[in-house]
C-alpha cells in the first residue's frame, strides 16, 4: 500500500490541492495528515472539511499545535503572527469544524507505524525535532519501527540501529529511499502549506509498505495566489511573504 504523508497544511488550499493531485499520480492509496491543518493560511474551513472527508474514507489524522490553538486559543509560545493567524482562524471555523479539530487524537498507531505531529516522547508539549538527538529521543520513546511526524516544516529523515548508532539524511526530492528493517526510522515530510527551507514548493512524502521505501516530493503550486488570499483576509503580511519565499 502506498501511503501519502501530509503535514502542516496550514489552511493553504492551493498547496493541498496540488499535493493531493500529485500523490494521485504517484499511486497513493491512503493518506495520513500529521497535524496543523489550520493556522497561517486563508482557507481553514475548506481544509478541515477536506480532511474530514478523507478520514471518512480511512485516512489517518492527528492533532497539531495550531489545531489545538484553533480550539482553545493561541498558545503562549506562539509568535505574534501565529497568534494573529489563530485568532482570525477561530472566527472562520464553524462549531462543527472546531469540534472535528477538538476530537483529533494526539497520535495514532497502525502496525509498525506511529503518526504524531511533534514527537513521540511528549506529543502535547510540541517540542521540535531539529537535531539528531531530538529524533533519537523520539525514536527511543516509541516501540514502532517507523515514526512519521511534522511540526518543523523542513524535510528530514533519521534512523537508529539496534546498537544505538544513529544517522540522518537531508532527503533529495523524488529519490526512493529503502528503509532497512535493521533500523528504526523517523521521517518528517516537510510542510504542505508553509515550507521553510527557502523553497516555496509544497512538501510531502510517500511510504510504500510493500517495498519498505520512502520518497520525498516537492510540488510547485500557485503560491502567489495563496499569498494573495492571505493578504485579502487581512492576515499579517509576513505570512504572505513566507509563502512566496519558502521561509
Amino acid at each position: 500500500m502506498k501511503l501519502a504523508l501530509l503535514t502542516d497544511l496550514h489552511a493553504n488550499r492551493e498547496a493541498v490541492e496540488a499535493v493531493l493531485a500529485h500523490a494521485g499520480t504517484q499511486g497513493a492509496q491512503r493518506h495520513a495528515f500529521l497535524g496543523d491543518l489550520v493556522g497561517y493560511g486563508a482557507e481553514p474551513g475548506w481544509v478541515v472539511d477536506l480532511v474530514r472527508r478523507h478520514v471518512a474514507q480511512g485516512a489517518v489524522v492527528v492533532m497539531g499545535n495550531h489545531d489545538a490553538a484553533a480550539v482553545h486559543g493561541p498558545l503562549p509560545t506562539m509568535t505574534a503572527d501565529a497568534r494573529a493567524g489563530i485568532e482570525w482562524t477561530r472566527l472562520q471555523l464553524s462549531d462543527s469544524q472546531r469540534g472535528f479539530l477538538a476530537d483529533l487524537p494526539m497520535q495514532q498507531e497502525d502496525g509498525d507505524i506511529l503518526f504524531v505531529h511533534a514527537n513521540a516522547y511528549a506529543p502535547g508539549l510540541w517540542a521540535y525535532i531539529v537535531a539528531r538527538a531530538d529524533a533519537v529521543q523520539s525514536m527511543q520513546a516509541s516501540r514502532h519501527r517507523y515514526t512519521f511526524c511534522g511540526h518543523t516544516h523542513t524535510p528530514a529523515l533519521y534512523h537508529l540501529s539496534a546498537t544505538g548508532k544513529s544517522g540522518e539524511f537531508s532527503p533529495a526530492p523524488s529519490v526512493e529511499i529503502p528503509l532497512s528493517d535493521q533500523r528504526r526510522w523517523l521521517a518528517i515530510p516537510g510542510s504542505v502549506g508553509a515550507p521553510r527551507d527557502g523553497n516555496p514548493a509544497a512538501c510531502y512524502a510517500m511510504f510504500d509498505d510493500a517495498t519498505r521505501t520512502l520518497t520525498f516530493h516537492r510540488v510547485p503550486y500557485d503560491h502567489e495566489a495563496a499569498a494573495a488570499k492571505v493578504r485579502a483576509a487581512g492576515l499579517p503580511e509576513r505570512l504572505a511573504e513566507r509563502l512566496i519565499h519558502g521561509g
